[in-house]
C-alpha cells in the first residue's frame, strides 16, 4: 500500500525541528515512523513513548526517525517531554487535524469524534521518503488502546521496505 501524502506542520517539544514537518527532516532520514497516540492520560501511550526512546538507536540504524503525535495542547505534550526526555520529535496536535488527515481511528462513532477521550485509538504510519515525494508505505490502525504493534514488528516492516 503506497499513497502520496501532504506535508504537515506541528509544534515539537522533543528533539528535532520545531515546528516539525516531514520536509524539515534531514535528507538521510529515509523513513518516518509516525506514532499517533490516544491522549495525554493514556498509560499505554506513555509506556510506548518510553519504550521507543529505549530503542531509538535501532530506528536510527535503519535511517528511520520516530515521531510521536499527541492530540493534546502544547502544554500537555510538554509535560511528557519534561517527564520522559524523549530523544525524538514529540508533536502537539491540539485540534487532532493531523490525526484526522491520517485517518486515525475513532471508536463510538459521533460520540467518539466529539470526545477524543472516549474514542481516539492508536495508529502507526510509516512514511517512505526515498522517492521524489514521501509516500505512506505502512499503516496499522488500533482497535483499542492496547492494540498497537510491537516495536520489533515495526522494525521488521522498516527492514522489509528497505529491502524493496
Amino acid at each position: 500500500m503506497s499513497s502520496q501524502l501532504s506535508d504537515f506542520s506541528l509544534s515539537n517539544v522533543g528533539a528535532g525541528p520545531d515546528p516539525f514537518s516531514l520536509s524539515s527532516l534531514p535528507d538521510d532520514v529515509e523513513f518516518v515512523v509516525l506514532f499517533f497516540q490516544r491522549d495525554h492520560y493514556c498509560t499505554n501511550c506513555r509506556n510506548q513513548v518510553q519504550a521507543l526512546a529505549e530503542r531509538i538507536d535501532a530506528f536510527h540504524e535503519r535511517n528511520a526517525e520516530v515521531v510521536s503525535i499527541v492530540p493534546e495542547s502544547l502544554e500537555r505534550v510538554a509535560e511528557w517531554q519534561d517527564r520522559y526526555a524523549l530523544p525524538y520529535p514529540l508533536l502537539a496536535d491540539p485540534e487532532a487535524a493531523v490525526g484526522e488527515a491520517f485517518d486515525q481511528p475513532v471508536r463510538f462513532g459521533v460520540l467518539g469524534r466529539f470526545s477524543d477521550f472516549l474514542g481516539r485509538m492508536p495508529e502507526v504510519v510509516i512514511v517512505d521518503r526515498r522517492g521524489p515525494e514521501p509516500e505512506i508505505a505502512y499503516v496499522y490502525k488500533g482497535s483499542s488502546t492496547f492494540d498497537r504493534p510491537d516495536i520489533d514488528e515495526i522494525l521488521a516492516e522498516v527492514d522489509a521496505l528497505r529491502a524493496e
